[in-house]
C-alpha cells in the first residue's frame, strides 16, 4: 500500500510542476563519457589514463556549454558494470559483473569530478529482473543512475552468443525496470532516477507505445549506432524521433564515427542544429 500512496503523491507533485524535486531533466543536458574503467576496448572511459581522460572531458563539457548556453551541462560517467561476455561462464549466462572494488573506484572517480554515474547492464542470456537487483546497493545512492542495453539482451535467443546478433527488450522489461527504480526512489526518498535505454534498430525495443512513464524515473531513449553523420541522423529520426518515449539521447564514437575518411564525428553545434528533438543526453564512447 505504501508504494501506491507514494506513487499518488509523486503524481500529484509532478502534475503541479511537471517535475519532481531534484529531477535532472529537462533542466540540464547530461554529457557522459562511456566505457569501463578496467577495459581499453569499451570506450573513452578506460581507454585513456584517468587524468588525461578528465582533461579531455573538461574540454568537451566546455564545448557543449558554449554550443547551448541556455541549459547547464551535467557531467556523467557511464560505466558498463554488468558486461556481456564472449564465453558462457559458470552459469551459462554469458555476462560478468564488475567487482565491488571496480564499482567503488568508478564511483570515486565520478564524485571527485562532480559527475553523476550511470551503471550499465548488458544482461547476456540472463535477464534484467535477475541482474538489475545486484546493483541495488549502488542505485540507493542519489547520484547513481541506470542504463540498460537491449543489444546484449539475448534471453529470447537460445544458442546466440553476444555480438552474433543484436538482442532485444520489450516494453514490459522497460516497465519492470521503471517500477523497480521508482520503488528505490520512494523507499529511499531520492530525487528521480535517469534510465537510459540504448537503441539503434527497431527490433531492439518492441512495443515502445506500451512503456508506462513514472515521474520518479526519467527515461532516455538513446541512439547509439555508429557511422557517418547521415546514417546516424537517419537512425535518430527512425528509432528515436518517430517512436518517442520521453527524453532522447545521442552517442558519438571517437574511434568509429570518423571512419572512413572524410567522415567526421559530429560536433555539439551539428548535433543541436541537425537533430529534432535536441538530445538531452549525450554520450561519448
Amino acid at each position: 500500500m505504501a508504494m501506491r500512496r507514494d506513487s499518488l503523491k509523486a503524481d500529484s507533485i509532478a502534475k503541479k510542476t511537471g517535475q519532481l524535486p531534484g529531477a535532472i531533466l529537462p533542466g540540464h543536458r547530461i554529457v557522459a563519457f562511456y566505457g569501463n574503467i578496467r577495459s581499453k576496448g569499451m570506450g573513452i572511459l578506460g581507454r585513456e589514463p584517468k587524468e588525461q581522460m578528465f582533461r579531455k572531458f573538461a574540454g568537451v563539457l566546455k564545448e557543449w556549454q558554449a554550443a547551448d548556453p541556455s541549459i547547464p551541462v551535467q557531467p556523467a560517467l557511464h560505466n558498463v558494470t554488468i558486461t556481456a561476455q564472449g564465453s558462457p561462464g559458470k552459469d551459462g549466462k554469458w555476462r560478468l559483473m564488475n567487482s565491488k572494488a571496480t564499482i567503488e573506484e568508478v564511483i570515486s572517480w565520478a564524485r571527485e569530478h562532480k559527475c553523476i554515474l550511470f551503471l550499465d547492464v548488458q544482461p547476456g542470456h540472463s535477464t534484467l529482473q535477475v541482474e538489475v537487483p545486484k546493483l541495488e546497493p549502488y542505485l540507493k545512492q542519489p547520484d547513481i543512475h541506470l542504463g540498460i542495453d537491449p543489444e546484449f539482451s539475448l534471453a529470447t535467443m537460445p544458442g546466440i552468443r553476444p555480438n552474433q546478433r543484436i538482442g532485444t527488450l520489450d516494453a514490459k522489461d522497460v516497465n519492470w525496470t521503471i517500477n523497480y527504480l521508482a520503488r528505490i526512489v520512494s523507499e529511499n526518498k531520492l530525487p528521480p532516477k535517469v534510465l537510459t535505454v540504448h537503441r539503434f534498430t527497431r527490433k531492439m525495443l518492441t512495443n515502445y507505445k506500451n512503456i508506462k512513464l513514472d515521474p520518479r524515473v526519467q527515461v532516455v531513449m538513446h541512439m547509439d549506432g555508429h557511422g557517418e553523420p547521415t546514417l546516424k541522423k537517419d537512425s535518430y529520426h527512425d528509432y528515436i524521433q518517430t517512436e518517442p518515449v520521453q527524453y532522447t539521447g545521442f552517442k558519438l564514437f571517437y574511434e568509429y564515427d570518423p571512419k572512413p575518411k572524410p567522415h567526421h564525428m559530429m560536433t555539439p553545434v551539428e548535433v543541436l542544429t541537425q537533430l529534432t528533438p535536441k538530445p538531452l543526453y549525450i554520450q561519448y564512447q
